[in-house]
């Protein structure tokens, strides 16, 4: 017994070493990749969908029927390269217009758009203004700073004179609003939730409880208006009017900023907070079209060449060991407690 626990012992002092030398390790691997960029992936949707649909001719059609149809197909590519030759010769060949879709999924940080706008900066290094880009844009809002640059993301695209179209599927609500009022076009599926175009905080008090505890907390500031309400401290009447009026400034840039956006609408009438389902929103002139993301880019196929954009971030050194549950769950407290407390939030 003393033998096997001197050996477990020694083996609890060998693991500790090891896992010492690993996390040193990784903090160094992690300092070196700090400088290191992400990595960019482009995905053409048009081939995915010719894909798919042949698959599927192949599981439902006879083998007649195949057999002619891609005979058919053939032909038909010969006959549209021998066309495309010739008029190549005759004329300048005129490049096919190119569509490239991202994807945006906000939560209360606008986390994505470090992705996005390493993405965006990639497209407007090769785009035309012929093109296009289309934004699958999903969020209910956040941070008022945070969505501020989302949408400053976004503008960049306007400022080049490319046309910018936001697809709706879900919500596009407050911030996510913010973002999606950018676009030359917005297109929204039918029950998408859109418009929540007001600002919300909260600040949880506990300052009785700690009261009845007779614990005291001492707030110190250098300013008037630094700290108007506090999680711990004695509110003030003074305080909370300060914040009152923080928010109605907030929300009157917020109005001033879709207006700039969308000079059709009825701004008094829709910045309420208040949320319309797609045609609705159609009617109140929030959106410009009813349709699904999908339906409109299968619409494109045929005439642009249609491909996915996205940039992957350099992972951190919790994924690199394999932390990814405590990571998710570092994510989530990080959400749930920006909820709670948030200030000054879309």
């Amino acid at each position: 017994m003393e033998f096997l626990t001197d050996y477990a012992g020694f083996l609890l002092k060998l693991v500790s070493v090891a896992l010492v030398i690993g996390v040193l390790l990784a903090m160094v691997a992690n300092g070196k990749r700090k400088s290191q960029p992400g990595s960019l992936s482009v995905t053409k949707l048009n081939e995915n969908y010719d894909s798919m649909k042949e698959d599927l001719d192949r599981q439902l059609l006879d083998k007649k029927t195949l057999k002619n149809q891609l005979k058919e197909k053939k032909k038909q590519e010969k006959l549209d390269k021998k066309a495309n030759k010739k008029a190549a010769k005759d004329t300048q060949e005129v490049p096919k217009k190119r569509l490239y879709v991202l994807d945006f999924d906000g939560d209360i940080k606008a986390s994505a758009v470090a992705s996005m706008r390493e993405e965006i900066t990639a497209i407007l290094s090769v785009a035309t203004a012929k093109d296009e880009v289309v934004v699958r844009l999903e969020s209910g809002g956040g941070m008022v700073h945070s969505y501020g640059l989302a949408a400053s993301q976004l503008q960049r695209i306007r400022e080049a004179q490319i046309p910018l179209t936001i697809c709706v599927d879900k919500v596009a609500a407050s911030g996510g609003y913010m973002m999606a009022c950018v676009a030359d076009k917005i297109i929204a599926a039918p029950f998408a939730i859109l418009g929540s175009i007001g600002v919300v905080a909260q600040v949880p008090n506990v300052h009785r409880l700690l009261d009845k505890s007779l614990i005291d907390v001492e707030l110190h500031t250098a300013g008037k208006y630094k700290r108007t309400l506090t999680m711990l401290g004695k509110n003030t009447d003074e305080g909370r009017e300060k914040f009152k009026q923080d928010l109605e400034d907030t929300h009157g840039l917020f109005k001033s900023f879709v207006s700039e956006q969308r000079p059709q609408l009825v701004i008094d009438d829709i910045a309420t907070g208040d949320t319309w389902y797609g045609r609705e929103a159609l009617e109140n002139k929030l959106v410009d079209q009813v349709m699904t993301s999908d339906a409109y880019l299968v619409a494109q196929y045929k005439d642009s060449e249609v491909v996915q954009v996205s940039y992957k971030q350099p992972k951190g050194m919790a994924e690199r060991l394999g932390l990814s549950v405590f990571s998710a769950f570092e994510q989530k407290a990080v959400t749930w407690l920006g909820k709670l407390t948030q200030s000054r939030g879309f």
